[in-house]
């Protein structure tokens, strides 16, 4: 049980900061989507944040999951000088991997941007390839702070970034945009003018998160303590010979979220959505998309304490029983965020998005659901990883990856947009399905298949039968959703009532167990 209490522990630290971090972050969509009312007008951001994720799979080799275990490889004070030169060479080849590639990016950037379809913009392309730059070079340095228990500098990092993040949108594109346009504040006009160029108009988001995720390699100097440019290539080839099938594990995840933002553009036919461009149609499901960041949130969060948990205790016989527990638990919170955030979309639409926007909410639980059985396969395909058979995870790489396009290529010019969530779904699904049959031949875990069916499916059912009830009062529809939703808790309870009865036991008998202060303490 300590073993959990331990996991839990550090997903929630790590889950409380990144919620607090993406709440704020969060703050960006109604900001962004009503500086720029148009949806076409972030069209051109959208495809670059996906190039940036699929090219960051690639860029980083696999390398952040490799040092885990290496590292985990390496313990006791007496081999921390192994640690650090794992942590030298896997960092060395990131930062070739991060400059090279920006250097060619800033030099053809112009030609980039032609070649995206977006003429002009290649400032925008620049700043981007920056980014992917900084965040190549800072993944194993986050890896080490992970590694070595500092949550806490991670966390603090991560927030500070999204609030300057944040911060330097609202200077850039409202207050400087607005003052350059006349509409207050006459006097510091020449300044605005002088540092918001309409040309540049939302590129200035990017060059917000560029100046804030440059902040990390000052805010996280300490990471990088002993840190030597080292290139050995006999022992690179051992590290990359571990994490290149990581690498097209982690590329499969990110084409399956982002593969849709890169073929929308391409097979939408003209004047499928009356009165909206291609670039509107990418504008407006590249801002809903954002609300499926709910889900991401509790991926992550579980992901960045599981990666060290579970390779620090790779030899535990236990292990098997372990994970399963864990499982079970991943997908009841996921299924009760799925339901939470679906039955709600009306008034969660209505705070976050600009009126154009909104038409697009449909896509939102098919992509919450997609990430909730992306969020499983993450969970699951440690079977691979903790037993060295990394080359299976190229295997389900291809056929997700396979999934994903076809199924976009073919639903695209049918469905438009929601053909993409319907292929996103599809892709997760099969990957799941997959690494699931394969662990259990390779690596056999207890996992509570009937558990997660009955959560999922309820969950489905709900989510399915409340959209049939439409109700455009938002006085009524608000509390109407909120009581689905407390049944849902509800039944969870009831099945789950003897974990929740021994929860209980423990709160109830944890003052008890302090020790009362003593006179000398005082």
């Amino acid at each position: 049980m300590s073993t959990f209490k331990k996991l839990a522990s550090d997903t929630a630290l790590y889950g409380v900061s990144t919620i607090l971090a993406r709440s704020i972050n969060f703050a960006l969509a109604p900001i962004q989507t009503y500086a720029f009312l148009k949806p076409a007008e972030l069209a051109s951001n959208v495809s670059i944040y996906a190039w940036i994720g699929v090219l960051l799979a690639i860029y980083t080799l696999g390398l952040e999951t490799a040092y885990f275990r290496f590292a985990a490889r390496a313990k006791g004070d007496e081999r921390a000088d192994e640690r650090q030169l794992v942590f030298n060479r896997s960092t060395s080849l990131l930062v070739l991997s991060g400059l090279i590639p920006a250097f060619f990016t800033t030099l053809f950037a112009d030609q980039i941007a032609g070649l995206m379809g977006y003429p002009g913009e290649g400032i925008a392309v620049m700043w981007g390839g920056f980014i992917l730059a900084i965040d190549t070079i800072m993944a194993v340095p986050f890896a080490r702070l992970r590694v070595e228990n500092k949550a806490k500098q991670f966390v603090l990092a991560k927030v500070l970034n999204i609030l300057i993040n944040v911060a330097l949108n609202v200077f850039f594109i409202i207050l400087c945009k607005d003052i350059a346009e006349g509409d207050y504040l006459p006097a510091l006009r020449p300044v605005a003018s002088f540092i918001y160029r309409p040309e540049i108009g939302p590129a200035y988001i990017l060059l917000a998160n560029l100046i804030a995720n440059g902040l990390y390699l000052v805010l996280l100097r300490n990471a990088f303590s002993g840190f030597r440019f080292t290139l050995d290539w006999v022992a690179a080839q051992s590290l990359l010979a571990y994490s290149f099938p990581i690498m097209l594990t982690g590329l499969s995840g990110v084409l399956n979220q982002l593969t849709d933002r890169l073929l929308l553009r391409r097979f939408l036919p003209d004047g499928f959505y009356p009165g909206l461009t291609a670039d509107d149609a990418l504008g407006i499901y590249g801002n809903c998309l954002k609300l499926s960041i709910f889900m991401a949130l509790a991926i992550n969060s579980f992901k960045f304490a599981a990666d060290p948990f579970f390779f620090s205790r790779a030899e535990d016989k236990n292990s098997p029983k372990l994970l399963a527990d864990v499982t079970k638990w991943f997908i009841i919170v996921c299924a009760v965020l799925w339901v939470g955030v679906s039955l709600n979309l009306d008034i969660i639409g209505k705070l976050t998005l600009s009126p154009k926007y909104r038409i697009g909410l449909g896509v939102v639980p098919i992509l919450l659901l997609a990430n909730l059985l992306l969020g499983v396969y993450y969970n699951i395909s440690f079977w691979f990883k903790l037993s060295d058979k990394t080359s299976f995870g190229t295997l389900i790489t291809v056929v997700g990856t396979a999934v994903t396009a076809l199924f976009n290529i073919l639903l695209i010019p049918k469905m438009g947009y929601m053909g993409c969530a319907w292929a996103f779904l599809a892709s997760s699904f099969v990957m799941m399905a997959l690494c699931y049959g394969l662990g259990e031949k390779y690596y056999p875990v207890p996992y509570r298949l009937g558990s997660a069916l009955f959560y999922i499916g309820s969950a489905a059912v709900l989510i399915y039968g409340s959209s049939l009830v439409q109700i455009p009062n938002l006085w009524v529809s608000v509390p109407y959703h909120m009581a689905l939703f407390v049944l849902y808790l509800g039944i969870i309870a009831v099945v789950e009532r003897d974990t929740v009865r021994l929860a209980l036991q423990r709160i109830r008998r944890r003052p008890a167990q302090r020790p009362a202060p003593s006179r000398s303490d005082g």
